[in-house]
């Protein structure tokens, strides 16, 4: 593959970019341009085109620059390099090579790749791992995903099985909603101020518009004893993982035994039939350390562990990838 071009996307790439997602082995809704766009004014959006030499849009790359680095998009769970499934490898190498080096003349020094769990993909896609051997790149984090394999048979723990009667004892309530007003400002909001400081990455404006956008990707459920409402979760759904984004419950969720219920009915009826199920990650200093309480609750349900890692590399090392064919 010769003659590459590369190219910064703007708004006049918009249809060709969704295209190539519909059609690539390694991308979810996450990398269509109206979710991207949604908090464009957070990052200065730097995602990447890359045509052949019959313009042929061959790859694209969802990224932010924050001064002289570039980053697999911080506003995505994961990204990377997206390809077709008919990529070779060797042609993936040149447009690595091509990426860097076009990177490195816009003075970008540093890229860092946050690469999609294997979960994700719709078949094997390691060609950028390969490269990144080559290129030294370093790792700087790994996170520990717990995921239940639907395929095959789990075992819940007897805690969770305890948990999972005492909610249907309470005669808890699971309602699937469209409403995510309730869930923000009552249970979500103030969880995540009393526990951590911290803020929902989305607004619960953001989080409606992207569900209307992509309905059948974000799905909300929230938990009711009787009228009040005790717990919920918004899940996002690709075409093989189901990944509750937002979960939460208030005080009495472990009297109550509502998250447990609540995930059991998502296990057990509502995506059932579906890949995987990713609880997400457990991992605390990036991905140094782990929240051993919740790790435990996870893999309590059956879940086993799956890796995300993320790398850094120096554009200046594109030259290292002249000799790799021999």
């Amino acid at each position: 593959m010769k003659n590459i071009t590369i190219k910064q996307y703007t708004s006049d790439y918009y249809s060709l970019w969704n295209e190539f997602v519909a059609k690539a082995k390694n991308a979810t809704f996450l990398f269509h341009r109206d979710f991207m766009e949604y908090h464009q004014d957070r990052f200065e959006d730097f995602s990447l085109l890359v045509f052949d030499a019959k313009d042929n849009l061959v790859s694209i790359l969802p990224a932010n620059r924050v001064e002289d680095t570039l980053i697999s998009h911080q506003g995505l769970t994961y990204g990377g390099f997206v390809f077709l499934e008919t990529i070779k490898l060797d042609n993936a190498m040149v447009i690595f090579k091509s990426v860097l080096s076009f990177l490195h003349k816009k003075n970008v020094s540093k890229l860092q790749l946050k690469q999609m769990p294997s979960i994700y993909l719709d078949c094997f896609t390691s060609e950028i791992d390969y490269a990144l051997f080559i290129i030294k790149a370093k790792m700087t984090r790994r996170d520990n995903l717990s995921v239940i394999d639907t395929k095959k048979s789990y075992k819940i723990a007897k805690s969770r099985k305890e948990n999972i009667r005492r909610g249907a004892k309470n005669n808890l309530e699971i309602r699937e909603e469209l409403n995510f007003k309730l869930f923000w400002n009552e249970i979500l909001i103030p969880n995540l101020n009393k526990k951590h400081q911290a803020k929902p990455v989305h607004t619960v404006e953001e989080i409606t518009f992207l569900q209307k956008r992509f309905p059948e990707n974000i799905r909300h459920f929230n938990v009711y004893d009787g009228e009040k409402i005790v717990a919920g979760t918004t899940v996002f759904i690709s075409e093989h993982v189901a990944h509750p984004q937002y979960v939460s419950g208030n005080d009495d969720k472990n009297q109550l035994g509502s998250l447990d219920y609540l995930y059991h009915h998502l296990l057990a009826e509502v995506f059932k039939d579906i890949d995987y199920f990713d609880f997400g990650p457990s991992n605390e200093n990036q991905g140094k350390n782990i929240n051993e309480g919740l790790l435990f609750w996870k893999e309590s349900f059956g879940t086993k562990t799956v890796v995300q890692d993320f790398y850094e590399v120096e554009t200046a090392n594109y030259g290292l990838l002249d000799t790799v064919m021999l």
